[in-house]
């Protein structure tokens, strides 16, 4: 069984700094596509961040420069760090795997509160 568990969200003041963490359980680690998520109340998800490995990196317009998005395959864990946040990254943020198959899992979000 496939398990997905983020931790490190929280409140912050606008300007401040937050890393979240994914660790997966159940599956194989490297090589499949690891991507943060986020959807702020009466929006669609929408992605933040992914990767494949540490050197093939895909951001949202809006974080780049802002957000860094690692993996550790050793210990199964994705990280997001997010620097000078802004009351507009206010979201759940959620982390998603992509195994070879196509086949989605979710995490259950972690809340990230940017107050201005």
């Amino acid at each position: 069984q496939v398990q997905l568990v983020e931790s490190g969200g929280g409140l912050v003041q606008a300007g401040g700094s937050l890393r979240l963490s994914c660790t997966a359980s159940g599956i194989i680690f490297s090589g499949n596509v690891m991507g943060w998520y986020r959807q702020a109340p009466g929006k669609q998800r929408e992605l933040v961040a992914d990767t494949i490995t540490n050197l093939r990196t895909n951001y949202a317009d809006s974080v780049k420069g802002r957000f860094t998005i690692s993996r550790d395959n050793a210990k199964n864990t994705v990280y997001l760090q997010m620097n000078r946040l802004k009351p507009e990254d206010t979201a759940v943020y959620y982390c998603k795997l992509r195994d070879g198959g196509g086949n989605d899992y979710w995490g259950q979000g972690t809340q990230v509160t940017v107050s201005s």
